[in-house]
């Protein structure tokens, strides 16, 4: 398939779904894919479902049609002849949209986590690409992307490339974003208001990150873990971590970062008893995909994630041993073992 048209000529139904507590590529690929066919594809019907999305992000048009009441939507009402599923590597990180998959005819998978299962009927998956958002530029006409389109991709772009800096951002993603600013979006205001802007209670619970910060392998690997009882002494909701885990990974001379945080549940609220891993890598020494495959997780090289009901040191002190052997494979000299009371500061 190399236009979202071949996908959509057959159909009269459609569904738009993407994965659990949605990012900005998740929230701006969707979106840009819901308003094309709403906008061009009147005699379709389509439904875009996501999670509540943050605050920041609903400007976007059509944000407010965005439904979050797949629990309560009766099964006969799930039944589409084609569903569209972006950025999202594997059919267990849709949460309740998974009931979708079984009751759709079609099913169109659209991603770039190099951890994709290549699920779904039609594969449109490129790990190399920055973004879903870039994917799903390549597949709309570019004469029919209009400004409201152009913003949803813009800011899904920016934010799966941390404003062009991450390792993904290639010259086509150069390309592609200058062609979004070209139909005349505010792109410096979506940078300031989606990206840079930060409420004071996620200063503080970055600066608490910072704070309980350890240095591990020699300084090759930092982390930290933030605690519910941190979350409550900075009035802070799983949503305001966002970013920490990108902070500590620019530290100077470190190679990986592993950051610890509460879990949110479907409402946003700490999920009492499971832990979220955020992983980041400065090189290609250390694949942290990888390691977050080996807690259920996946995402890209250098960055991924999972989720645990263990105890965060425990899971540490394992994920050190992963990264040293990393390390120690890719070559990196004076890495040795931390010892055992390194894991319980």
């Amino acid at each position: 398939m190399y236009s979202l048209e071949e996908a959509l000529a057959p159909v009269k139904t459609v569904a738009v779904t993407g994965h659990t507590k949605p990012d900005g590529d998740c929230i701006g690929s969707c979106l840009a894919t819901y308003n094309y066919i709403k906008t061009y594809h009147p005699e379709i019907e389509v439904t875009l479902y996501l999670e509540p999305i943050p605050n920041i992000f609903k400007f976007l048009t059509r944000s407010a049609e965005i439904r979050s009441d797949l629990a309560q939507v009766p099964p006969a009402e799930l039944r589409f002849d084609l569903l569209i599923v972006q950025d999202c590597g594997d059919t267990g990180r849709i949460s309740e949209a998974e009931k979708l998959i079984g009751a759709s005819s079609r099913v169109l998978c659209i991603d770039h986590h190099i951890s994709n299962t290549g699920f779904g009927d039609i594969r449109y998956i490129f790990p190399q690409a920055s973004s879903t958002s870039e994917l799903v530029f390549d597949l709309l006409p570019s004469e029919r992307i209009t400004k409201q389109i152009a913003e949803c991709l813009y800011v899904g772009i920016v934010h799966d490339t941390g404003i062009f800096q991450y390792s993904c951002t290639s010259s086509k993603t150069m390309r592609t974003a200058g062609f979004l600013m070209d139909t005349g979006i505010d792109f410096s205001k979506i940078v300031d208001k989606t990206y840079m802007e930060k409420t004071f209670e996620q200063n503080q619970i970055l600066a608490r990150a910072l704070e309980k910060s350890r240095l591990h392998l020699s300084g090759a690997c930092i982390s930290s873990i933030i605690t519910d009882e941190d979350m409550k002494a900075c009035h802070a909701l799983p949503k305001h971590l966002e970013g920490v885990a990108a902070q500590l990974r620019s530290t100077k001379g470190v190679e990986a970062a592993v950051f610890f945080y509460p879990q949110a549940d479907h409402t946003g609220q700490v999920k009492q008893g499971t832990y979220k891993i955020s992983l980041r890598a400065s090189s290609d020494a250390v694949n942290v995909a990888e390691i977050a495959a080996s807690y259920g997780g996946g995402g890209h090289k250098r960055a991924a994630g999972a989720s645990t009901a263990l105890q965060p040191q425990a899971c540490l002190a394992s994920i050190l041993e992963q990264v040293q052997r990393q390390l120690e494979a890719a070559g990196v000299s004076n890495v040795p073992a931390p010892p055992k009371s390194e894991y319980s500061k």
